[in-house]
């Protein structure tokens, strides 16, 4: 009779690649996390998707939740815990946690006791999954991101912030609502802080291939007077609150945004982003996080791009960056 081998024994063969499977953990189970966790569970952008939240119940009924799903979906591990262990090892944490933001507040507003919750929990996650990328979403971001840099010791290219990655689509939006193009022809960026002082890049926009500063109109649609892109970067800005007032909070979008610098990173794509990150020299701008274009990959956030700029809008990024600099400093960073 032959002896059946004991497959519990087995080795296995070195010579043979294990199948990577990337880990996406998501610090913060409320209205920003859990839809992050869905939006990149829809798009399988990770094969495990951990929740970490200081509320245990939240955290594991979010994680079964979502588990339900999981036949209609992209093959994927969703858990959920109080313990930071359920972070270990993962390839992506973003970081959603923090207080949240009420008809009214500003996002500066929410600085004190957002970075009082980085200092808390960031070391710990840090101390399980030292080698991931760290995208910090929690608003003030670019403050907060400042803040996270100082507090894990991470370098800058492996934490970097969500920025205006949300701003920049919703410009996008915004344009090709008023122009009557689909948003996937119009290329637009936001840059600067992720809140009131941010600017559109005009000079550097355009719709398909035509500079949107000579954008003529189409179908009886006029061009893009100044006068039409002032009320645009206004509504841009003043979006977010309205949201607010009138549901409570963002998720949808900031997840979807999120997922699109959670693929990024996993799939080493080298994308183009306007995430917030550490600027040092750029146009003159250093010590400051700020979101400018980048190239974002496996190793984080890379080259910042020198996007061309009209005195007004260079003038406007460091007024940016004076104003995130000095929150920034109130809070000793």
């Amino acid at each position: 009779m032959t002896d059946i081998p004991d497959l519990d024994d087995a080795v296995p063969d070195p010579t043979v690649p294990r199948r990577r499977t990337s880990k996406l953990a998501i610090v913060g189970a409320g209205a920003v996390g859990s839809t992050m966790a869905y939006a990149a569970l829809m798009r399988g952008a990770a094969r495990t998707v951990a929740l970490f939240d200081i509320n245990r119940a939240k955290a594991e009924a979010e994680a079964l939740d979502l588990g339900h799903g999981i036949q209609f979906m992209p093959m994927a591990e969703v858990v959920g815990s109080d313990d930071i262990a359920v972070c270990a090892g993962a390839d992506v944490v973003m970081f959603t946690a923090g207080a949240k933001q009420k008809p009214g507040q500003t996002r500066i507003d929410l600085a004190e006791a957002t970075i009082a919750l980085v200092r808390k929990v960031l070391p710990s996650v840090v101390e399980v999954a030292p080698d991931a990328v760290y995208v910090m979403v929690t608003n003030p971001v670019d403050v907060v991101t400042y803040a996270a840099l100082k507090i894990s010791g991470l370098p800058p290219s492996q934490l970097f912030g969500s920025g205006t990655v949300l701003d920049s689509s919703r410009l996008r939006y915004l344009l090709a609502r008023e122009t009557g193009v689909a948003v996937q022809n119009v290329h637009a960026y936001v840059a600067g802080e992720h809140g009131d002082s941010e600017l559109p890049l005009w000079s550097s926009a355009s719709i398909g291939a035509v500079p949107l500063l000579e954008w003529n109109g189409l179908g009886g649609r006029g061009p893009l007077t100044a006068e039409v892109r002032e009320r645009i970067a206004h509504e841009v800005v003043d979006s977010a609150y309205r949201i607010i007032e009138g549901k409570g909070a963002t998720n949808y979008a900031v997840a979807l945004a999120g997922s699109r610098i959670i693929e990024a990173v996993l799939n080493d794509e080298s994308r183009i982003l306007p995430v917030s990150s550490l600027l040092d020299g750029y146009y003159g701008i250093s010590d400051v996080c700020l979101s400018v274009p980048a190239v974002v990959g496996s190793g984080g956030v890379g080259d910042r791009l020198a996007v061309p700029m009209s005195a007004d809008e260079l003038a406007g990024l460091r007024r940016s960056a004076d104003a995130v600099r000095s929150v920034a400093r109130s809070f000793g960073f």
